[in-house]
């Protein structure tokens, strides 16, 4: 039930049981602060959620109007989805749509491990990208498949076994965790006897996919999809240090502000957070 829907059924008990506000709200829900606040008007209510929708694609065009409603949710602005619709498309902002990749199911595909907790199963990817004078920049992405937190977006010009074990050690270490398992693929700075030698020192296993088969990594895959629409394609980079400083602050931001649809809209940082609230022991 919306606050306005709330006001109304107080104002109802009111006038028609003849009990006190107090009782009323609590009976319903409703704060009795916002019960005596004056209700603003539809059109000024309006008016202002254009205005934050507007500000919303403008800060990310490549974000859709789903994603823009839970930003206003989350601000207080709007509680109805078909509202923020109707004033996403009326406004012009639909932006359109994303053309996806088929992909073919590989044979063991259902049995592929899915994580049920967090840490329990990391992604790690690479993903390539140039700098203004055309050189190459390689980028480790690694994700946790339970939360979709991004644990590193590190740039570099290439990158050796000897380098991929070293943002590991670096990342347990910020973290002070590391995964029961890593999912990746084939390629020769992952199965190099440098980075599986770590996987037997730190007791991570590593679960390769098979050839050719990066469906397989499908949450890594679907991450950089949205690293590059929403940041690699958006911007333009004169330097290695310019990606670098600039990736980190897109992570951030991916972790603590933007929603994620398969998270019922929360930021990957607070799913995690609720994850282990909901398991903390309550005392009787």
């Amino acid at each position: 039930m919306s606050p306005e829907r709330r006001r109304r059924a107080v104002t109802v008990l009111q006038q028609r049981f003849g009990v006190s506000q107090r009782r009323a709200c609590r009976l319903v829900g409703q704060h009795r602060s916002a019960q005596r606040r004056p209700a603003p008007a539809r059109r000024d209510a309006d008016e202002v959620l254009r205005a934050r929708l507007r500000q919303i694609s403008a800060q990310y065009p490549r974000w859709g109007w789903r994603k823009a409603h839970a930003i206003a949710a989350r601000e207080g602005l709007v509680v109805n989805r078909k509202r923020t619709r109707r004033l996403w498309l009326d406004e012009g902002l639909k932006r359109p749509p994303r053309v996806r990749k088929k992909r073919r199911a590989g044979p063991g595909r259902h049995q592929r491990m899915r994580a049920t907790r967090p840490d329990q199963m990391w992604a790690l990817d690479f993903q390539v990208d140039v700098t203004a004078n055309g050189r190459q920049v390689r980028f480790l992405n690694i994700v946790d498949e339970y939360t979709r937190q991004a644990l590193a977006t590190r740039a570099a010009r290439s990158f050796t076994a000897d380098a991929t074990v070293a943002v590991l050690d670096e990342l347990i270490a910020r973290l002070g965790r590391r995964p029961e398992h890593i999912r990746m693929d084939n390629g020769p700075e992952l199965t190099a006897h440098t980075l599986t030698d770590w996987c037997r020192y730190t007791g991570v296993d590593p679960a390769y996919i098979d050839p050719a088969s990066p469906w397989q990594n499908g949450i890594c895959e679907s991450f950089n999809g949205r690293f590059r629409d929403e940041f690699l394609t958006c911007e333009q980079f004169d330097t290695l240090l310019e990606v670098q400083v600039l990736a980190e602050d897109w992570r951030i931001e991916y972790n603590t502000y933007r929603p994620h649809g398969s998270l019922a809209w929360l930021t990957p940082d607070a799913y995690r957070q609720q994850w282990i609230t909901n398991r903390q022991p309550t005392l009787s």
